[in-house]
C-alpha cells in the first residue's frame, strides 16, 4: 500500500513496559508498592455514578483546590493526562522541528522519545563517572538552537539535584538564547526543596508535578503544568479539550481534601526507605541514596542476573542498566518497610 508515514514517527524505536505486572512485586518503575489506604479508595469510589460517568470532565474545582494546596493561582495551572502528555504538550508548543532540546543523560526517556518523533534534535549531557553532573556542561550546550532545557529534580534514575545557583546560571543562559526551563519535579514530596516560586521569578520557567508517585494515582494519570499565565494560555491552546479525566480529578481533589494523608504516606516511604539502606548496607552492599522514591543498590554478582533471577524466581520487579554508567547497578522504588522487606529477601536471596 502507497500512504504518507511521518518519517519522524517512523524511524522512532519504542520500547514500552512490561505487560502482566499486577502479578509481580513491583520495585521497578518508582510506583507507591501498595498504593493508597484502601478505606480512602473505597470511600471516594463511592462518588462514582453512572450520572458522573456519563459527564465530561471539568478540571475546574480540582484546579482551585490545588492551586490552594501551592500557593498560587489557578491561572498558573493546566492538568493534564499524566506528566507524559505535559511534556509532549510542552515540546509541541515550545520546541521547534530541527532544534534542539538539552536534557542531562541518563534521564526520563519520554524527553528524548518525544524528540524523535517531533523531529527534534536530542542534546544529551552526560554524568561524569561519579555520577555527579557538571553544571558548566549544561550552561554550555544551551546554544542558539536550542528551545528547551529539561531538569528534572530530582532526576530520574540518577538521583542528583539541583542549587539555585544552579538553576540561576542554566535559566539565564536559556533566557539569553530565547529558550524555555522544564523543571520536571515528579519526585518533589521524596525531596522537599522545590523550584516553584522560580514560575514568578523568570518567565522562561515551567514546573512539571504528578499524581503517579507519591500520591499514588498511576493508573488513571494526572500530571499538572505549573507556570506564569501567558505560557499556560500557549500551551492550552495545543491541548485536546478533555485531556485529563474526571476519575483522576475526583481522586485528585480527594487526596488534597487530606493532608493528614498526604503526611503519613511521605513518612511511610521515607521509613521504607531508610530501613533498606540500612539492610543492605548491614550486608555489605554498596548503595546511593537517591532524592526520589529510589535507590540504588550494587549486587555482588552481574545485576542484570540478579534483576533477571528476582523477576524469574521471586516475582519481584525491579529496574536493571544493560549499558552505561549505571550497568553496575538495580534501581529500587522504595515503600513501606513491609514492602520493602519483601525485596530485601528476595534480592539477599537472589544474590547469594
Amino acid at each position: 500500500m502507497n500512504y504518507h508515514v511521518n518519517e519522524d514517527i517512523k524511524n522512532t524505536f519504542r520500547i514500552f513496559p512490561m505487560q502482566g505486572r499486577a502479578d509481580y512485586h513491583r520495585f521497578d518503575m518508582n510506583e507507591n508498592p501498595e498504593g493508597l489506604p484502601q478505606e480512602f479508595v473505597s470511600e471516594v469510589l463511592k462518588e462514582i455514578t453512572p450520572e458522573f460517568l456519563a459527564t465530561y470532565p471539568e478540571p475546574g474545582r480540582f484546579m482551585k483546590k490545588y492551586a490552594d494546596f501551592l500557593g498560587v493561582k489557578p491561572e498558573n495551572l493546566m492538568t493534564t493526562n499524566g506528566s507524559d502528555m505535559a511534556i509532549r504538550y510542552l515540546l509541541e508548543t515550545f520546541g521547534e522541528h530541527g532544534k534542539e532540546v538539552v536534557t542531562v543523560a541518563p534521564s526520563f526517556e519520554m524527553y528524548w522519545v518525544n524528540c524523535k518523533i517531533l523531529g527534534y534534535v536530542h542534546v544529551p549531557v552526560s554524568y561524569e563517572e561519579d555520577l555527579t553532573i557538571d553544571i558548566q556542561k549544561i550552561v554550555d550546550a544551551i546554544t542558539d538552537n536550542t528551545r528547551v532545557v529539561v531538569l528534572i529534580n530530582p532526576n530520574n534514575p540518577v538521583g542528583n539535584v539541583y542549587s539555585e545557583e544552579d538553576l540561576d546560571r542554566i535559566v539565564a543562559k536559556a533566557r539569553e538564547k530565547e529558550a524555555v526551563v522544564i523543571i520536571d519535579e515528579a519526585y518533589h514530596y521524596f525531596y522537599p526543596n522545590t523550584f516553584l516560586k522560580r514560575i514568578e521569578k523568570d518567565d522562561n520557567v515551567i514546573v512539571l508535578r504528578t499524581f503517579s508517585k507519591l500520591f499514588s494515582l498511576a493508573a488513571v494519570r494526572l500530571g499538572v503544568i505549573i507556570s506564569n499565565p501567558e505560557i499556560i494560555r500557549y500551551v492550552t491552546n495545543g491541548r485536546l479539550t478533555f485531556d485529563t479525566n474526571s476519575i483522576a480529578l475526583l481522586f485528585g481533589e480527594r487526596i488534597l481534601d487530606h493532608p493528614e494523608m498526604v503526611e503519613e504516606l511521605i513518612r511511610i516511604e521515607v521509613e521504607g526507605k531508610a530501613w533498606t539502606l540500612e539492610e543492605l548496607n548491614k550486608n555489605g552492599y554498596e548503595t546511593r541514596e537517591c532524592k526520589g522514591n529510589f535507590i540504588f543498590v550494587k549486587p555482588h554478582h552481574n545485576a542484570n542476573e540478579v534483576a533477571a533471577r528476582l523477576e524469574k524466581e521471586y516475582r519481584v520487579l525491579t529496574h536493571d542498566y544493560k549499558s552505561g554508567l549505571l550497568k553496575d547497578y538495580i534501581r529500587v522504588s522504595v515503600g513501606s518497610k513491609e514492602a520493602m522487606k519483601i525485596f530485601t529477601d528476595a534480592f539477599l536471596q537472589a544474590d547469594a
